[in-house]
């Protein structure tokens, strides 16, 4: 997994990069609020992210609640505060502001792993949460699909049967018409699996 590291003191970010590469992260650094705004954007930005609560550029209450207006559902980025600021007050203004959770410096590695673990088990079940959203959307609009194609291929049947009993038994259309009805009720019976499918999917 991606995680972006937005940590200004070199020292510190430099130690961070070492432990998360560690433990088997993919790690985007940077030193710079506004410049963490611009790596988290894009459909391949980290999903996980560890900002440091003092940085040049965009602070980052600011950027926390940018990331909120702009990213929902599977897209969020999971967000955790590195403070030296043990204020009650100043951990609500961030929690408050769009973060997930934070950690107090100086942190016991530890503890870093299991903020991380418990962060990713989040991010996994969002996307499940997603992933079952989007299916029920798909079958849904399936379900709505068959409704649409069935009404018009009902007609296309009866207009062919109607035609074909008009017809004398040796007219050399009715062969013709023979096969339309039958390919329009091989796809009739198509379309009505599809609709069970979508029934069996969407029904609460």
């Amino acid at each position: 997994m991606k995680i972006l590291i937005a940590e200004d003191d070199l020292a510190s970010r430099t130690l961070l990069e070492g432990v998360l590469t560690k433990w088997g992260y993919t790690v985007v650094s940077t030193a710079d609020g506004t410049d963490a705004w611009n790596k988290l954007q894009g459909p391949d930005a980290p999903r996980l992210a560890l900002l440091d609560w003092m940085m040049p550029g965009m602070s980052v209450p600011d950027l926390c609640r940018r990331l909120r207006e702009d990213q929902k559902g599977s897209e969020c980025v999971y967000l955790i505060l590195l403070t030296a600021r043990s204020a009650a007050r100043d951990i609500a203004r961030g929690l408050d502001a769009g973060a997930d959770d934070y950690i107090a410096k100086p942190y016991d590695n530890e503890e870093l792993r299991a903020r991380l673990n418990l962060a990713r088990r989040i991010l996994d079940l969002q996307a499940a949460s997603a992933q079952k959203d989007d299916l029920l959307s798909a079958f849904q609009t399936a379900r709505t699909l068959c409704h649409d194609i069935n009404q018009p291929l009902q007609a296309a049947s009866g207009y062919a049967e109607l035609l074909a009993m008009t017809l004398p038994e040796d007219a050399p259309q009715r062969p013709t018409l023979t096969r339309i009805v039958d390919s329009v009720e091989r796809i009739g019976g198509l379309v009505e699996k599809m609709m069970h499918l979508a029934r069996r999917h969407t029904q609460s």
